[in-house]
C-alpha cells in the first residue's frame, strides 16, 4: 500500500491526507463484528467466507438442545489478525450461541444487550483513568442479525431484539441461507421485512448519501437491505467449468459471489471495502457518545454503574420456587383452618358437656336442698 507522492506546491496543507495515510498504515486498524441469530443459520460459515479464512471451526449442532436446563445465551469472542498488502486489521468476532434455541426465549437477548453496554462502560471507565495509553476496546462496530428464511415475516423475537440492538449498535439485517428460497419468494420476503422494520421503528445502519462519488453505490446497498446471503467455504465447479465458492445442488450451483444469486458481494463491500471506516466512526461518535451522555447525565463522575440484580438464568427457577412456596403456604393455611375448625368444634363440645354437667349439678343441688328441708321438718315433729 504505497502512499501518494508528497505535493510540493503551496505551503503543504494538502499533504495532510498523505501523513494520515502513513499513520493509519503503520498502526493498522481494529474492527469488531457481532453475529446474532439462531443456531444453524450459517453465522460461522459466513464469517469464514467474508474474510477468506477459517476464523472459527464449524460447530456441531446435534447436541445444541441438550443444554435446555441452562437456557442462557452465551457470548464467545474470537480474535484474529488479518493482513492484506502489508496493511493489518485486528479483527474481533463476537458470536452469541444459544440465542433463540429454546422453547422459552424470554429475556434471551439480555446477555447480548448487556455485553454491548458493558463494552461502552469499560471504555468510558478507561477514558477516566490517569493512564490511557493501552485501552482495551471491544466496542461493537457492526452487528449482523441473521433472519431465518421462513418466507413469511419477522418473528416477535426478531422484532424485540432488533429494537434493542438498533439503538446501541450498527444493526445490519441479513436473510440467511437465501438459496433455500426462490427469487420471487426472496423478493417478497425482503419486502415484508422492510415493511415491518419501518412500521416498528427499528433503527438499522444505512450508508451515508453525502458523498457524491459513492451515492449511487450507497443507494444500491440501501435497496439491498436486508442482504440475502449464501455462505460457503467450499470450491465447487460450475457447469461452464469455473471453480467458485458456492453450494452444489441437483439443479445447479448457488454461487456465493454471484450477485444474481445473493447479496454477499454487497454485504462484503458494506462491511469491508467501502464502509468499514464509517461503521467504526458511527460506533464511536454516535452509539458510544449516546451511551456516555446518558450515563453522565444520570451518574456522578467516577460512580460505578448500577448493576441489575436479576439474572435471566435464574429467573425461571426463582419463579418456580416462589410458586412452590406459595403452594406450601396455601396448604399450611388450609391445614391450619381445618385444625382451627376442629378446635372450635371441640371447644363447642366441651362447653356443651360443661353446661350439661353444670345443669346436672344444679339439679343435684336442688334435690339436696329438698332433702334437707324434708329432713328438717321430720325432726321438728318429733
Amino acid at each position: 500500500m504505497a502512499a501518494q507522492a508528497p505535493i510540493t506546491d503551496g505551503i503543504g496543507i494538502a499533504n495532510l491526507p498523505n501523513q494520515r495515510h502513513k499513520i493509519v498504515a503503520k498502526r493498522g486498524a481494529h474492527f469488531t463484528i457481532m453475529v446474532v441469530g439462531e443456531s444453524g443459520l450459517g453465522k460461522t460459515t459466513l464469517i469464514n467466507t467474508l474474510f477468506s479464512t477459517e476464523l472459527s471451526p464449524p460447530k456441531n449442532y446435534s447436541k445444541r438442545h441438550h443444554k435446555q436446563l441452562d437456557k442462557l445465551t452465551e457470548v464467545e469472542i474470537i480474535k484474529a489478525e488479518l493482513e492484506e498488502r502489508q496493511f493489518k486489521v485486528k479483527l474481533t468476532v463476537i458470536d452469541t450461541p444459544g440465542f433463540g434455541d429454546y422453547v422459552n426465549n424470554r429475556d434471551s437477548w439480555l446477555p447480548i444487550v448487556e455485553f454491548i453496554d458493558d463494552q461502552h462502560e469499560a471504555y468510558m471507565r478507561q477514558e477516566q483513568q490517569p493512564q490511557r495509553h493501552e485501552k482495551t476496546d471491544l466496542r461493537v462496530h457492526a452487528c449482523l442479525y441473521f433472519i431465518r428464511p421462513t418466507g413469511h415475516t419477522l418473528k416477535p423475537l426478531d422484532i424485540e431484539i432488533m429494537k434493542r440492538l438498533g439503538t446501541r449498535v450498527n444493526l445490519i439485517p441479513v436473510v440467511a441461507k437465501a438459496d433455500t428460497l426462490t427469487q420471487n419468494d426472496l423478493f417478497t420476503f425482503k419486502q415484508r421485512i422492510r415493511e415491518v422494520i419501518s412500521a416498528q421503528g427499528i433503527r438499522i445502519y444505512t450508508p451515508p448519501l453525502d458523498d457524491d462519488e459513492n451515492t449511487e453505490h450507497a443507494r444500491m446497498l440501501i435497496d439491498a437491505i436486508p442482504f440475502s446471503i449464501i455462505g460457503s467455504t467450499e470450491d465447487v465447479k460450475t457447469p461452464d467449468g469455473r471453480v467458485v465458492k458456492g453450494r452444489e445442488y441437483l439443479w445447479g450451483v448457488a454461487e456465493v459471489e454471484n450477485e444474481n444469486h445473493c447479496d454477499f458481494k454487497k454485504l462484503r463491500s458494506l462491511l469491508i471495502r467501502t464502509h468499514m471506516l464509517d461503521l467504526i466512526s458511527t460506533s464511536e461518535e454516535l452509539h458510544y457518545e449516546n451511551y456516555r451522555q446518558q450515563q453522565m447525565e444520570t451518574r456522578k463522575f467516577g460512580e460505578p454503574k448500577v448493576k441489575k440484580l436479576d439474572n435471566p438464568k435464574f429467573k425461571e427457577e426463582e419463579e418456580q420456587l416462589r410458586k412452590k412456596f406459595t403452594e406450601q403456604v396455601k396448604a399450611e393455611e388450609a391445614r391450619f383452618r381445618q385444625w382451627e375448625q376442629h378446635l372450635i368444634a371441640e371447644r363447642d363440645r366441651l362447653n356443651k358437656d360443661l353446661e350439661t354437667a353444670h345443669g346436672a349439678i344444679k339439679q343435684l343441688e336442688a334435690e339436696l336442698d329438698s332433702l334437707q328441708v324434708g329432713y328438717g321438718r321430720g325432726t321438728g315433729r318429733r
